[in-house]
């Protein structure tokens, strides 16, 4: 039987996965791997689907910005894998993003899921506490740009709900108000992740 079946009995967290390996393939499969497992995470107990291999050399920054974003959404242990007396200042401004890892450590404690696939283009998205919603906008293909949407009826908004947008990695709120989705071109191997905060208070 899976660990994630029993594990919160016995402990705070419990491994979902295989090994994760320092390089595309592996992180990816290991974050489809553990997303499987989304609906037994909660306070207290959370799937692990291994430490964070950011700053170890087997990808790109782009592709670790995805790795870090994964795991932040699906609110996986953030326990670093590399040498931290060695990084460098794009592996220490990845791990040190304040932003994503408040999106990992919200109140609420949902983990993420995928609510769009098309191809390979998918949209990842979690409810946060105060209404809030993390959006990760996520492009798996080796070698085309892909504009990608996240509509408000995959991730739980309702219709109409006007949202300020936040880029977490640009650090930057967006200047317009958002109404029914958000849509960004994102590069091959890579994502845009955002916090949507409603302007108004929803009903759910």
């Amino acid at each position: 039987m899976h660990p994630a079946r029993w594990g919160a009995a016995y402990g705070n967290s419990w491994r979902t996965t295989n090994d994760i390996a320092d390089n595309w393939d592996s992180m990816i499969a290991t974050a489809d791997q553990n997303e499987v497992w989304a609906e037994y995470a909660r306070p207290g107990g959370w799937n692990d689907p291994d430490m964070l291999e950011v700053g170890n050399g087997g990808m790109t920054d782009s592709e670790y910005v995805v790795h870090f974003s994964l795991w932040a959404i699906s609110k996986a242990p953030l326990i670093i894998g590399c040498d931290v007396r060695h990084m460098s200042q794009e592996t220490y401004a990845i791990l040190a993003n304040k932003e994503v890892v408040a999106v990992n450590q919200d109140p609420l404690g949902v983990q993420g899921k995928k609510v769009r696939m098309e191809g390979s283009s998918e949209v990842w998205a979690a409810p946060l506490s105060e209404y809030r919603t993390a959006v990760v906008l996520l492009n798996r293909h080796a070698t085309d740009e892909a504009t990608i949407t996240a509509h408000w009826d995959d991730i739980g908004l309702p219709a109409g709900t006007p949202v300020a947008a936040r880029d977490l990695w640009q650090h930057q709120t967006l200047g317009a108000a958002f109404t029914d989705k958000i849509s960004a071109d994102v590069a091959p191997h890579a994502c845009k992740m955002f916090l949507l905060q409603p302007i108004t208070t929803p009903l759910r």
